[in-house]
């Protein structure tokens, strides 16, 4: 191809794009959660998705596809068409932990998605069942040690495992793993008793942890939360531990630029919206919105790091798949 022919080409393919930007949206918009409904991803995506539909004046609809740790929501959106009708919703499970977890990941969560926009951070909470007799951190690992092989934790995420895991290593502790499928059922086996151990995300737990249901004792980040004032973070009994859930939006790999523009512009005026901050508080989610497309991608790629680290010195062993 000869410079002429070249600079034309050039010439074409920003006209299209130009013209995809000003057309787009002009029909409705999938938002995949790659979580079951009732989960605090979903609960979050359906919020943000209502702003979003009347910014960009097109119906966004959520599609949850749960499943094998969010890799089949995942999947779904890497092999769309890059057209911006098809984007996702998700966390640190599929982009931060899944990498490490399973062995034959069928997609790259750096090359196979476009960064739109994060969108916040939904706290984790360590919780235990009301039939436990303690009362902090401490005292459960303390029953822990002196009662090896009682209790077990359930895992519907990466952030329950991750966490339940790094406790297990930084207090020499061996509680045991119970894998789950979603966060609501994980729960009503806490209740229940049926486990002893549970790290919550605030966005199904909030309602059991505020009616006393089980018992909250510990946060995942390396900060207080507003919400659970009373809740100290696990960093104070266990100095240095620092994890967060993070949530926000990717579209296919090769995500034309004016549409990743328009669709960030409208995810961060979604954010801005009181009511919707008020929606978004009740779930106990915290907004925390990246600038731009581009701080979101470093973002990304320094958790999907950090979580290595973890995962690998915890000695979660990565699975086939």
């Amino acid at each position: 191809m000869n410079i002429i022919k070249r600079f034309l080409f050039v010439l074409s393919c920003l006209a299209t794009c130009s013209a995809m930007a000003q057309s787009y949206p002009n029909n409705t918009i999938t938002l995949v959660v790659p979580f079951a409904a009732g989960s605090g991803t979903d609960a979050v995506a359906r919020v943000v998705a209502t702003k979003m539909g009347v910014i960009l004046g097109q119906t966004v609809i959520v599609d949850n596809k749960p499943g094998a740790s969010a890799q089949i929501g995942a999947q779904a959106v890497a092999t769309a068409k890059p057209d911006g009708y098809t984007i996702l919703m998700t966390t640190n499970t599929s982009h931060s932990a899944n990498p490490w977890l399973f062995q034959n990941l069928k997609y790259d969560p750096m090359k196979d998605f476009t960064p739109i926009a994060r969108v916040g951070e939904l706290p984790f909470v360590l919780c235990v069942t009301n039939d436990l007799p303690v009362k902090d951190l401490q005292e459960l690992i303390d029953y822990a040690k002196a009662n090896p092989g009682k209790l077990s934790y359930g895992t519907p995420n990466s952030t329950s495992l991750v966490t339940s895991e790094t406790i297990n290593y930084l207090a020499k502790i061996g509680m045991t793993q119970i894998p789950y499928k979603s966060s609501p059922q994980a729960m009503t086996d806490l209740i229940g008793n049926q486990i002893q151990v549970y790290v919550a995300d605030t966005g199904s737990g909030m309602a059991m942890i505020k009616s006393g249901k089980v018992r909250a004792i510990g946060l995942t980040g390396n900060r207080v939360y507003a919400q659970l004032p009373n809740v100290p973070t696990i960093a104070k009994t266990l100095p240095g531990f620092d994890l967060v859930s993070w949530n926000g939006v990717f579209g296919p790999a090769n995500l034309p630029k004016p549409i990743v523009e328009k669709l960030n512009v409208a995810i961060l005026d979604s954010l801005k919206d009181p009511e919707v901050q008020a929606k978004l508080a009740l779930l106990g989610f915290v907004v925390w919105p990246s600038k731009t497309p581009q701080d979101f991608s470093q973002y990304v790629s320094e958790q999907l790091a950090y979580w290595g680290k973890l995962i690998h010195q915890s000695g979660i062993k990565s699975e086939l798949n």
